[in-house]
């Protein structure tokens, strides 16, 4: 039996909408079926921060999952985010695992960028202070297990919110990573930045948190250590004088101390570190990404007069 030529085509044409209008069906369900599957897959989203060697990044990870990096347990905060930092050697590909609530565990990786470093040669610093005798180093590693107690603690609070600025005035004299030769014997590398400045420059905080440490220790001299939050913290060195205690809350900006040149130093400056727990990081790289030798830098927000250091942060 053949149709005419007519009813042929309206057989197609009906057939054909019907196929695409199935096709169409079919398509969004699969779409939607995928979305509810991607919605149920943990995942890992840089909301902040720098992937590369000496950096930190605050990280946004998906709900019901805490984070292990790096031998810690991570349990993210109402907006879902945890802070982890990268040390001066670290890899280019970091690994961190999400853990649910039952113990299943995924794994993420994260590439990092791979830095280079300088040498820094520093000759004229006291003998007792390169190479240290017995009773020396006996001090020395009393202040190494102090400090080493206020790195492990990890304040639930994200004072770090505040952002950060410089902590004084002054002129780089001393970068991240470098590698140090002091007095020509090789040492560990540079941890921190150097800002040079006239001894008795104001010294501020920079960004809002709690002092865990404040000590006169053997090679750093008056150091004073700032706790930003989630593990993140900042320790300043060398002070001429200080003007905080341990238990003080600080606001971003407040002066804290007096620029200085105590402990292992040859001229009047302040080492600015920063940490994440034991992982030391570079604190430049909240600022500025190019930071270099002779680069002049100046805090931005005053909290309290600077001739007014007598104005003492409030105990909390």
């Amino acid at each position: 039996m053949s149709w005419p030529t007519s009813q042929w085509m309206n057989y197609r044409m009906h057939n054909n909408g019907f196929l695409s209008y199935m096709k169409k069906t079919i398509f969004v369900a699969g779409l939607a079926l995928c979305q509810a599957v991607f919605a149920q897959t943990p995942g890992v989203e840089v909301e902040k921060g720098t992937l590369e060697q000496g950096g930190f990044v605050i990280l946004k990870v998906s709900p019901g999952y805490e984070v292990s990096y790096k031998h810690h347990l991570l349990k993210p905060d109402a907006e879902g985010r945890v802070l982890i930092g990268f040390s001066r050697n670290d890899g280019v590909k970091q690994t961190l695992t999400l853990i649910e609530s039952d113990g299943k565990k995924q794994k993420q990786t994260l590439k990092i960028a791979k830095r280079s470093y300088t040498v820094q040669r520093i000759n004229g610093l006291p003998k007792n202070k390169v190479s240290p005798d017995k009773a020396t180093l006996k001090l020395i590693y009393r202040d190494i297990a102090e400090a080493k107690a206020a790195r492990k603690i990890n304040l639930p609070t994200p004072y770090f919110d505040s952002g950060f600025d410089w902590p004084t005035k002054g002129i780089i004299s001393g970068i991240y990573g470098s590698q140090r030769i002091l007095n020509g014997k090789p040492r560990a590398p540079h941890l921190g930045v150097d800002i040079a400045a006239p001894q008795g420059t104001p010294l501020h905080a920079p960004a809002d948190g709690k002092i865990t440490l404040s000590a006169d220790m053997v090679l750093s001299g008056h150091t004073v250590m700032i706790d930003h939050g989630y593990g993140l913290r900042s320790t300043v060195m060398h002070l001429h004088k200080v003007f905080v205690k341990q238990g003080d809350f600080v606001k971003k900006g407040q002066v804290i101390g007096e620029v200085g040149q105590t402990g292992r130093a040859t001229g009047p400056h302040v080492h600015w570190g920063m940490s994440w727990f034991n992982v030391r990081l570079d604190p430049s790289l909240v600022l500025i990404s190019d930071l270099k030798p002779g680069d002049k830098v100046s805090p931005s927000a005053l909290v309290l007069n600077e001739k007014e250091p007598a104005m003492q942060a409030s105990s909390k």
